[in-house]
């Protein structure tokens, strides 16, 4: 595994809106692991040789509670000729390597599945973030100011998921055996964030694709293929009342108002450029700073 140069792995739209601002790497080779840290905590922290580093320390800590029961003994023998269960030379990290990293920024993992996950399951709304892996893939799915982003690294660029499919899309990952994590903790600042917040964006500024409405397949995690797709889609197994209040749904997102009590929408005149999405969020700060409540 070798570190590689995290400029390029920095998504920029190729527009003028909001979402220039969402930290994004798409897949290269198997390292969904490190893509999945790194869109979730929105900036490229680790590298596929630090994560390797953690997984190494992760080996030795078992192979010194192993070693408890003798060095000679038949389980510790059989112990030190199985592979790591921490990373192979695909890339794959386990999801030990991903707490142990996300423990660094007091971020805990905690299973969807978890009998105290409770008012997660009911209302995903009320949380920051999620990780979900199936075999050897990992995918974030965060939220971004008020608004829900697929960070999930086999896309061409993050997609946006409205708040009526959000429990939807994290049924389906179910129905399709995925592990759901809930991010527990603050996660670090980011401009996205900020951006995001002043200016939520528009299913026209997701870029070719808009709302990202359906679970990546079998066939896409096995062969860590990029999913290609345009407008809003559906898998079969949604029957067209559902498709109807998802749409629905849509509508109602695209004119929630922002929270300068305007229609979210970047400009009458056309899309807002990054530098006036920076001056807004100047102005908004100035106001809070001298009207403090």
């Amino acid at each position: 595994l070798n570190a590689d140069n995290h400029s390029h792995r920095h998504f920029v739209c190729r527009g003028t809106n909001s979402m220039d601002s969402i930290y994004f790497e798409k897949q290269e080779g198997q390292l969904c692991a490190q893509h999945c840290i790194n869109n979730l905590l929105q900036g490229p922290y680790f590298t596929a040789v630090e994560l390797a580093d953690v997984a190494r320390q992760l080996d030795d800590e078992e192979r010194m509670r192993m070693a408890e029961g003798g060095l000679a003994s038949a389980e510790y023998q059989r112990f030190l000729e199985q592979p790591s269960v921490n990373m192979d030379d695909t890339g794959y990290f386990s999801v030990q390597v991903i707490s142990k990293c996300l423990k660094m920024w007091n971020l805990d993992l905690t299973q969807l599945s978890s009998p105290h996950m409770k008012d997660a399951v009911e209302n995903p709304l009320t949380q920051r973030a999620f990780i979900c892996n199936h075999d050897s893939h990992w995918l974030t799915i965060r939220k971004l100011g008020k608004q829900w982003i697929n960070l999930d690294s086999l896309l061409n660029e993050p997609q946006l998921l409205s708040d009526t499919y959000l429990s939807l899309f994290l049924t389906q990952l179910q129905m399709q055996e995925y592990a759901i994590f809930v991010i527990l903790g603050a996660l670090p600042e980011c401009e996205a964030d900020q951006l995001l917040m002043l200016v939520p964006l528009q299913p026209d500024q997701s870029g070719a694709s808009g709302y990202h409405t359906t679970a990546p397949t079998s066939s896409h995690v096995q062969g860590h293929s990029h999913v290609q797709g345009a407008g809003c889609y559906l898998d079969d197994e949604f029957d067209t009342d559902l498709a109807k209040a998802i749409s629905v749904s849509l509508k109602d997102n695209s004119q929630q108002p922002s929270d300068s009590g305007v229609l979210s929408s970047a400009s009458d005149s056309g899309v807002m450029s990054v530098e006036e999405l920076r001056q807004r969020r100047i102005l908004h700060f100035k106001n809070d700073r001298d009207n403090p409540d």
